[in-house]
């Protein structure tokens, strides 16, 4: 079971709370929770990353366990403590501006 933590405006558009807990068939990788999320929470789809190329958003981010996954590889394997549900994985809607 992933745990995932949302941004208040894509909680609010798939009705869900700040953390929802997903499970994944397969390896557990960014590109596995992101096609899990969509797949179970379609007000979802396109709106952290694009439908056709699958990259992600220039305003969303992704962190796990203290680090950016923004820029990794969608196929690297996700941390242990993701995988075993004790850090979140999360998807934080970044700001721009100063």
């Amino acid at each position: 079971m992933i745990r995932v933590v949302l941004p208040q405006h894509l909680q609010k558009l798939a009705g869900v709370s700040r953390e929802i807990n997903i499970e994944i068939d397969g390896p557990y990788t960014q590109r596995s929770v992101l096609n899990t999320l969509e797949q179970s929470y379609p007000a979802l789809r396109g709106t952290i990353r694009d439908h056709v190329s699958q990259k992600r958003r220039p305003f969303v981010r992704f962190f796990a366990c203290g680090h950016d996954w923004s820029h990794e590889s969608p196929d690297a394997l996700l941390p242990d403590e993701v995988v075993k549900g004790k850090e979140p994985f999360m998807i934080i809607g970044a700001m721009a501006g100063g």
